[in-house]
């Protein structure tokens, strides 16, 4: 069998629902909800709109996250369809599998496989970050070698951009924070669900007492210009480029309803609690980010925001507003929880799917006897993930997230017009359709590859150099141990 046929042969959807029986369904819509809202409504909320008003749009940062709402919309509405026609564990990868073909379900896969290592590692660190910053409003400072990643400029003679803090050895709060998650997620989804449901709430509530207090701090003069003119050679962008260039900035926010497609297995009736957990999630978090950016470039001009790392907490400090901004930093720090119980979930079912088709060691494929959890895929993602955040700098890495998960998007988006014909065949008919197809798919790829276009030329490079290792690991393992493979006899 040539290599460009075994790439395009294609797996039985009803050979992934069979597989994927041993996983209970047990989610329903609030649980989805929760993990996707958890997911958006991450570090990013506290941090991106300050960080994009002050770099890129102005006051026009509603707008940068109105538009990447809209791009993240449309692929939204491509991911309710496939979840609900194809309920399985792997989200994009196994879609693209069973649609396209097994080399390019990897290649989706693997890109999706960065986003999560990645992920998890970042918003470690982030918490970590925002925790000691936290502490050290009472005096609490961690030793050098404990606050942050290891020094590789002085170890690799990496650049220093992308060196740790001096001295840093290890970042002990990433490391706890990471384990913590892993250890709860390998209880059971169950018990991980009703944690997430319960910090996602706090976090919205925490959200929405910056907005009404904040509200109280608005001088409208800080809204003029709402859009900066163009200025390629001034602290803000300005005009369209300075928006478009804060899209690409922010997509990464938008990433999370497809954590919720990853444990599409684990959903009850998912024909219906599919499409409402990954649209409603989408819905809230517009919301509340066009809420947090009104707000925050209102109480005070865009340009107080250069170079601030906490602008949520600083503006309420500097309005009068201690006590709420303290009550809100703290909650923010817990909530970030939420983000790495979303990826971690979604990131483990990914490796679960990798082993249950033989594209990784098949142990990965197996889940336990008493709950049906992928916990040996949870052991690798957290193992990768502590190495990643707690050891290793990575922020020359992090556009890999956003880059990733757009080449997944694109696949996405044009696999529904494999989808709709096979929809009553071959596949089940769709518990919710994507509206205005044909047309639609073609926008969500379209802007898509947009966005992607609009990253930096590293995050390109190092998404080329990830998708040449996946294609070498591919050829050299997965296509000699598919399960695909062995069950045709080629």
């Amino acid at each position: 069998m040539g290599l460009w046929s075994k790439f395009l042969e294609r797996e039985d959807a009803s050979t992934y629902i069979s597989k994927d029986a041993d996983m209970p369904r047990i989610l329903h819509t609030k649980d989805f909800l929760a993990l996707g809202v958890g997911t958006i409504v991450s570090t990013a909320i506290f941090t991106l709109p300050g960080v994009v008003a002050a770099n890129y749009a102005g006051p026009g940062v509603v707008f940068s996250f109105l538009l990447a709402a809209v791009v993240a919309g449309f692929v939204a509405l491509a991911y309710a369809e496939m979840a609900s026609t194809l309920p399985v564990a792997g989200s994009a990868y196994s879609w693209i599998n069973v649609l396209f073909g097994e080399g390019f379900g990897w290649i989706a896969g693997w890109a999706l496989l960065a986003e999560y290592i990645i992920a998890v590692a970042f918003v470690g660190s982030g918490l970590s970050a925002n925790f000691r910053g936290l502490i050290s409003q009472i005096g609490i400072n961690l030793p050098p070698a404990l606050s942050g990643a290891l020094d590789t400029h002085s170890l690799f003679g990496w650049a220093s951009s992308v060196s740790g803090p001096n001295g840093g050895f290890v970042d002990i709060v990433a490391f706890i924070a990471i384990i913590l998650v892993a250890w709860l997620l390998s209880h059971g989804v169950h018990e991980a669900s009703r944690v997430e449901v319960t910090l996602v709430v706090i976090k919205v509530l925490a959200v929405l007492l910056f907005i009404v207090v904040g509200l109280t701090a608005i001088h409208p003069e800080n809204y003029s210009p709402f859009v900066p003119a163009y200025n390629p050679n001034g602290t803000t962008l300005g005009g369209f480029q300075g928006i478009w260039a804060g899209v690409s900035g922010i997509f990464l926010a938008y990433i999370g309803f497809d954590s919720i497609a990853s444990n599409s297995a684990e959903a009850v009736n998912p024909q219906k609690t599919m499409p409402r957990g990954i649209l409603g999630s989408l819905l809230i978090a517009v919301v509340l980010f066009v809420g947090v950016s009104l707000v925050l470039v209102g109480m005070f001009k865009y340009t107080k925001y250069v170079d601030n790392a906490e602008p949520v907490g600083w503006a309420l400090r500097q309005a009068g507003h201690p006590i709420v901004a303290a009550t809100v930093s703290t909650i923010a720090v817990v909530g970030m929880l939420t983000a790495l119980i979303g990826m971690m979930m979604a990131g483990s079912r990914l490796l679960y799917s990798f082993g249950r088709d033989g594209m990784l060691p098949k142990w990965l494929g197996q889940v336990t006897e008493n709950k049906g959890l992928p916990n040996r895929g949870l052991l690798v993602l957290t193992v990768v993930a502590v190495l990643v955040g707690s050891f290793f700098p990575f922020s020359f890495l992090s556009e890999l997230i956003s880059a990733g998960t757009l080449i997944a998007f694109i696949f996405v988006s044009l696999a529904m017009y494999s989808l709709h014909k096979r929809e009553g065949k071959d596949l089940p008919e769709a518990g919710f359709k994507m509206p205005g197809y044909p047309v639609t798919p073609a926008i969500g790829a379209i802007l898509s590859a947009w966005v992607f276009w609009g990253l930096s030329a590293e995050a390109k490079i190092y998404a080329l150099i990830w998708f040449i290792i996946g294609i070498v690991v591919y050829f050299l393992y997965g296509a000699k141990h598919s399960v695909l493979r062995s069950k045709s006899g080629k």
